[in-house]
């Protein structure tokens, strides 16, 4: 079960996950995988830090897809239809394992995905492992 915590500062919620818990874990291990990997092309704030990469933060961009496939774009790359450049397997990182990529997209969904943009929990999410829309 994810324990979620909203705090408000001045009016703007922000994602709070217990630190002991296993989505926490998950979290700061994905943070670390995408500093590490991801951000020179996605950037730190998920918009895309060169052109045609896709924006993170947009309500319907690749964070509205499954987790099923975007592990699947991740793991084994990905073009979006008219795009100049293409994502390379595993972010051009072959040392990432399954954990990592789990992991990545773990913090990515708490950090650019729809509930982190409108407020909802993280386990609002449609059945289908997205995230509702706002």
């Amino acid at each position: 079960m994810r324990l979620v915590a909203f705090l408000f500062v001045a009016g703007a919620p922000s994602l709070s996950i217990a630190d002991d818990s296993p989505v926490a874990a998950d979290v700061a291990t994905g943070k670390a995988v995408y500093s590490q990997t991801c951000i020179a092309c996605h950037g730190s704030n998920g918009k895309g830090a060169i052109p045609g990469v896709r924006d993170l933060t947009d309500a319907d961009g690749p964070l509205a897809k499954s987790d099923e496939e975007l592990i699947g774009s991740i793991t084994d790359g990905f073009q979006s239809p008219g795009a100049a450049m293409a994502m390379p397997p595993k972010g051009g990182n072959p040392t990432l394992t399954a954990d990592d990529i789990s992991a990545v997209l773990s913090y990515l969904r708490a950090e650019f995905g729809s509930s982190r943009r409108c407020g909802k929990p993280t386990n609002a999410c449609n059945g289908a492992g997205q995230a509702s829309k706002c």
